[in-house]
Formats: C-alpha cells, sequence, structure tokens
C-alpha cells in the first residue's frame, strides 16, 4: 500500500487548472504522489501502469480524500506501441497532453558479472526507450497547444553509482541525455524538457527490499538534510516544471535528494 502526505501542503498553480497531465508507471510510490499531486491542482489526470491491483487501491484512497478518479490504463511501457495507443486514448477522451511525466522504471538490481543480454535489453525496454518514444507521440498535441513541458524523472545514482546497479544506470543516464535531444529539437515549438533527478526516495518498495535501517543511517552521514525523503517532494518539483511558473526552464537536470555530500 503507498502511503500519502497530506495533499493540503502543496502549492496551487493556477496554470495547470484544466491541463491534460499523462504520467507513466502512476500506481505506485513516485508516480502515485504525481498522480494526487496534479489532481489536486484540478487537472485532468492519466496514468498508465502494470499494477492493476495496485492502481485501483490508489484510485480508492484518492476518492476517500475526495479527490477525482484519474483515468487509469493498463500499460507495459516496454511495449511502445501499446504505449502510444495509451496516449491516443487520452487525446480522445480529455484533449491533448500538455504534461508528460516519464516516471515508469525498474531498479532491479542484478549482479553486474552474470548480468545477461536479455536482462540488459529489457532493462533499457523498461527504463529508456519509452522516454523517447512517448515525448516523440505527445510532439504533435503539445504544439498544438502552443508548448508543454515533459519531465523526465531520472536518478541521483548516476552520480553516485551504487553497486549491481549497470543496466538501471546505464538507461538513467541516458534519460540526462535524450531529455538535452529533445530540449532542443521540441524548444521552437515551446516544448520544455527538463529531468529530475531523485536521491533514495523512502518508498514502501524502497524500505521493504533495500532501504534498511543501517543503509538509512549511513545515508544520513551523507546528506546535509537529516530526513528521509519522501515521494511528495519529488511531485513538488514536477508541479513547479509542470507549470507557467518554470516557463524559461528547459534542458536542465534538477537534483532532489536532501543535499547528498
Amino acid at each position: 500500500m503507498y502511503s500519502y502526505s497530506s495533499h493540503e501542503g502543496y502549492t496551487r498553480y493556477a496554470s495547470l487548472k484544466g491541463r491534460t497531465i499523462f504520467i507513466t508507471g502512476g500506481a505506485t510510490g513516485i508516480g502515485a504522489s504525481l498522480v494526487e499531486a496534479f489532481l489536486v491542482q484540478e487537472a485532468s489526470v492519466a496514468f498508465v501502469d502494470v499494477d492493476l491491483e495496485a492502481a485501483a487501491e490508489l484510485c480508492k484512497l484518492l476518492a476517500e480524500k475526495g479527490l477525482p478518479r484519474p483515468l487509469f490504463q493498463v500499460c507495459d511501457v516496454s511495449d511502445i506501441n501499446a504505449l502510444r495507443e495509451s496516449i491516443y486514448n487520452v487525446q480522445k477522451q480529455l484533449g491533448n497532453i500538455s504534461v508528460l511525466i516519464n516516471n515508469a522504471a525498474n531498479d532491479q538490481r542484478y549482479e553486474t558479472h552474470s548480468l545477461t543480454e536479455a536482462q540488459w535489453h529489457q532493462g533499457l525496454a523498461v527504463n529508456l526507450h519509452p522516454v523517447f518514444f512517448s515525448a516523440q507521440t505527445v510532439q504533435p498535441m503539445m504544439k498544438a497547444l502552443g508548448g508543454g513541458s515533459i519531465i523526465n524523472i531520472s536518478s541521483i545514482n548516476t552520480h553516485f553509482s551504487p553497486p549491481n546497479l549497470a543496466g538501471y544506470i546505464a538507461a538513467k543516464a541516458g534519460i540526462l541525455g535524450i531529455s538535452k535531444a529533445l530540449a532542443t529539437d521540441f524548444g521552437a515549438d515551446n516544448i520544455r524538457v527538463n529531468s529530475i533527478l531523485p536521491g533514495w526516495v523512502a518508498t514502501p518498495k524502497q524500505l521493504e527490499k533495500w532501504l534498511s535501517q543501517d543503509e538509512e543511517a549511513e545515508l544520513m552521514k551523507r546528506i546535509c538534510l537529516k530526513r528521509r525523503l519522501g515521494t511528495h517532494d519529488v511531485a513538488k518539483l514536477a508541479l513547479f516544471l509542470a507549470s507557467d511558473d518554470s516557463a524559461m526552464i528547459t534542458s536542465q537536470e534538477l537534483v532532489v535528494d536532501g543535499g547528498r555530500i
């Protein structure tokens, strides 16, 4: 189950009201917090995920908070044709997409010495390829709207490189390059493209699998702000980058990690 922060703390951005937002990997973790944050802005929110059960639970919890029901579609983002169809379906139901957030990822650990070719390619298929092709698909919609914002979720691991994440880190580093390239290629259409690099976010998955008490104690020695990084911290930055308040910010890499030292 996802643990939510209160949505009362979100800054309201008038420019986001009524805009269509598309989020990949929105059922859990950072993605779920993104869905909630944009619903609070009175945006029209759509998201895709492979986890039907988690998505249903998310929609239930959002309803209990008095928020509108987002448009959810089951989609494996590694299937580019299915991803495109999901995007076009959102366009039909909610209108042209003005904000795209590429959040879907799988940070599965693999021992580098035994990493197989199939595991390598599958990692790129989930963590990297959809970033480009979803952006390519929404570009004509954003151009028709007179502009838009694409936000790609990378990772601070591209700078610090923990062990057994070679494929994941390669993909997350590739996202930084894609973001720079698209910012150049889409800039004439007033489409902004930025990357967010979260630190070690204390999601239920991370706490269950990797962020042990010992690991967290060591982490606190290496960050300036001695507290857990939450999914809402990433969502708040995404809201700013999606809004008109960041109208002249593009081709940037923004770190939210508590100040890693």
